[in-house]
């Protein structure tokens, strides 16, 4: 899994929150109300704005964000992981403590390179923390001038 995009702000425009998935390198951004998950916003979520020929400067996040999230605990298996986000058609999953809190979001980039990395000795792919994974990798680029 890799680090959280989060905004504690559901008032933000899908705009501002579609620019800080592209700072961050993602596809999603996690909605805070506090320590607590209050929803979750997707590249999907802009694209259904976009394609209904809404401005995404006028809508907020509170409009268009999934708030029955569907969470995941750092100790399930990477197999686990990805039934749920097949079952669901998840591109984005967050990983959340026992009492809640967020962890991580595991994405589907993030278990093809598991994958493939595991195609040879699976047994290291078996949980989802431990790995440095693509979204981290390409932010170590992005911050060293390498992509825009």
């Amino acid at each position: 899994m890799t680090k959280a995009a989060v905004t504690d702000a559901a008032d933000d425009t899908l705009a501002e929150a579609a620019a800080k998935m592209r700072q961050q390198q993602t596809g999603s951004l996690l909605v805070m109300e506090g320590d607590r998950l209050a929803g979750i916003v997707t590249e999907r979520d802009v694209l259904k704005v976009v394609g209904a020929g809404q401005d995404p400067k006028s809508v907020s996040l509170r409009d268009v964000m999934t708030t029955d999230v569907v969470t995941i605990e750092p100790d399930t298996s990477v197999h686990d992981a990805a039934q749920i986000m097949f079952d669901k058609w998840f591109r984005h999953l967050p990983v959340t403590s026992a009492n809640g809190d967020v962890v991580g979001v595991i994405s589907l980039r993030d278990l093809l390179s598991l994958v493939a990395r595991g195609m040879d000795d699976p047994e290291p792919i078996q949980k989802l923390t431990g790995h440095k994974l693509v979204r981290d990798r390409r932010l170590e680029r992005v911050e060293a001038g390498d992509l825009d």
